[in-house]
This record gives C-alpha cells, structure tokens and sequence, in this order.
C-alpha cells in the first residue's frame, strides 16, 4: 500500500502526523498549567494535594505524547533533530530538564522519609508548568521565525550565536506564541478542575482566575497571528529547491490551502464557544467546556503546522543562511525508512482508542477531601 506513494507524498503524510501529534500535545499540556495554579488554588498543603492528585491522574499522557511527539517529527524528518538539538540544544536542555523534574515530582511528592519536604517538589512542578509550557512554546515559534543555524555542505550544524537557542526568547513572536500556550495551558486546567474536582473552595478560586487567563491567552494568541500573518515568510521553489522571501506567507497558506484555513477557523470558534459555555453559563455547562476548548486547540494547532509544511513552505527557515532553510523535501528520511514508519502507523488509532478508555476510567468520579483523607494504598502523589 504505501510501497505505491511517492517520496513527496509520504513526506505529507508524516508531516500531517507530526501535527496532529502536536496539536494532541498542546491539548495535553493543560497538566502543566495546572501545576502553575498550584499556589494560586491550593492555599494550603491539602487543597494543594488535591490539585496535584487531579494532575497526577493525567500527567503521564502528556509525557508519553512529548515522547511521541518527538519521536517521531526526529525519526521522519532527521536534519531538523541534527539541526536544533545540534545547534539549539540550552533551549531543549531548558525544555527537556523541566519535565524530567515534573517526572521526579510526581514520584516522590509523597513518599515516606522525603527530607526535602512536599513544597520543594511542588515547585518542580510549577516550574515545569511556567518554563515548560513558555519554552516549549518558544521552540514552537521558530518553526514560523527560524533558527541561526547553518549547514556545511555534509549538513554539519553550526550556530552563529552563542545562545545557543536561547536567542528565540528575544523574538517577538515566539514569546507571544509562548505566552499564547502558558495562558491556554492554564485555561484548559481550569476547566478540567471543574470536571474533575469536587471541592467548593477550589471551585471557587478557579472560577476567578478564568476571568484572568481567559483575556490574556487571546491577547497573545492574536499577538501572534498577527506578527507571523503580516509578514514576510519562507517558501521555496520546488524544482530547484531555493529559499526565497513571499510576503504574507503563511496567511497566504491558509488562503491556498482551503481545508485547512476553514478547519483553523472552525478550531478558533470551538475555543472560543468553550469560553462561551464556562463565562455565561458556568452552572450548567462548566463542567464539559474543556471539550469544544481542547477540541478547538487541537484544530488549530494540528493545522498551524500543517501549513507551515505544505505548499512549498519552509518549515525550519535559517537566519544565518537562508538557503539552509529546513522543508519537509530535504529534511526527511529515505523513501524506504518512511514507507516502513508508515506501516507503523496504521496502529496509531489503537492507541488513541486505548487512551480513550483509560482517560474515562481515571476519571470515573470527581476527586473529594475525604478520598484524599481515606488513601489506604499509598496512591495519593
């Protein structure tokens, strides 16, 4: 079956699998915006158990589809691991050691004889929430704005700063897209504690910060549309393969491309129907608007990258050498190495179906102080 696909067109199909991996990444990192409220809902140490436990039932979902996520942009397209781990690397060091100390945080938060005491690790957990969420984001951004890297002619990585990544904090519309995920991250966490959590006072305080994180995540989130739509982008002449400047170019993506400008505008009304349903009807519908919210975020994520893949648009432009600039063309594994990925992937909605179910079972009642008060089995992180 995928034997009869051209290079060019498995190249799409795993980008097109690269994206929806990373927009089902942006929906998850609602974990990590939740670890950034823990002292915002939590004013003391069992309303703040509460919360990290209501966490505790997901954060390994969004870890594992980091992995994924990773894992598979890495494999499929191999010159951008080399190029930004390469060239990036203090900006995914950055990234990379937060989640490894969300990961130590969980384990330990709880455990008997921890000398270093529960708040210590509840801080892991909010930096993983504050730096994760922004830097992942950042990283994210120079898809659309570049790197300063440059390739010799064996595609060995240089950099032209010594920031080594750390620079694309300084661009506009990267932080912008930053801020756009740490908001929306805290969003959707939120939301989830209405559905998840069975406790007035926590309710109460959730209620309030969504009126704050609500107008900040749109603030940032049109910030960032509007410095990536109104200006110049990256393209390239798919016969020779040169780099050249088109204005508008990634507005003029979702223009060319139809499906996906009208799946990017259904993502944004899904968001903002979600905000609808928990602002003006929060009695009756707070508890399930976490759904058109991340729904839409994955839409519009998902088909954020899309674009940036397609249409002859490079995808990991170079500041330093234009013409080093990264597409789904010369960035990819070999023919034969995608094909064989691609048979990997038809179990793909296996494991979406098992996730489905083992979502639904984690979350079969809303969490309450007495089962916080009742833990026998030593489960509570």
């Amino acid at each position: 079956m995928f034997e009869t696909l051209s290079h060019l067109a498995l190249q799409q199909y795993w980008w097109a699998i690269v994206s929806v991996l990373g927009g089902a990444l942006v929906f998850l990192l609602f974990v990590q915006g939740g670890q950034s409220l823990i002292y915002t809902l939590g004013k003391a140490d069992f309303t703040r158990t509460m919360v990290v436990n209501a966490l505790g039932r997901k954060w390994e979902f969004t870890f594992t589809t980091l992995v994924t996520f990773g894992g598979a942009f890495f494999a499929s397209f191999p010159l951008f691991y080399s190029t930004s781990f390469g060239g990036a690397y203090w900006l995914w060091l950055l990234i990379l050691s937060t989640f490894i100390l969300q990961a130590v945080a969980y384990e330990y938060r709880k455990k008997e004889k921890n000398f270093l005491g529960s708040r210590t690790f509840d801080w892991f957990l909010f930096l993983n929430g504050f730096i994760g969420t922004v830097s992942l984001g950042v990283a994210v951004g120079t898809l659309f704005t570049g790197g300063n890297f440059m390739h010799d002619e064996m595609n060995f990585t240089s950099w032209s700063t010594s920031l080594h990544g750390l620079e694309a904090f300084t661009c506009p519309a990267n932080l912008a897209l930053g801020l756009a995920v740490f908001f929306l991250a805290r969003v959707m966490a939120l939301l989830y504690f209405f559905r998840t959590i069975s406790d007035g006072e926590i309710i109460k305080r959730s209620k309030k910060q969504i009126y704050i994180n609500v107008p900040l995540f749109l603030v940032f989130f049109l910030a960032f549309l509007a410095l990536i739509f109104l200006r110049e982008g990256y393209a390239y002449d798919p016969a020779t393969g040169a780099v050249f400047m088109e204005k508008y170019k990634y507005l003029n993506n979702f223009i060319e491309m139809p499906v996906l400008g009208v799946l990017f505008v259904l993502g944004v009304l899904f968001v903002l129907m979600g905000f609808y349903r928990n602002i003006f009807c929060f009695e009756k519908c707070s508890d399930r608007a976490i759904w058109p919210v991340g729904i839409g975020a994955f839409v519009v994520v998902t088909t954020l990258l899309m674009s940036i893949g397609y249409n002859n648009t490079v995808f990991y432009p170079s500041l330093a050498s234009i013409q080093d600039g990264l597409t789904i063309e010369n960035a990819s594994s070999s023919k034969f190495t995608l094909t064989v990925m691609s048979y990997v992937s038809l179990l793909v909605p296996f494991v979406a179906a098992y996730i489905i179910y083992a979502w639904r079972a984690i979350n079969d009642k809303k969490i309450t102080r007495e089962e916080m008060e009742n833990d026998n089995d030593g489960h509570v992180y």
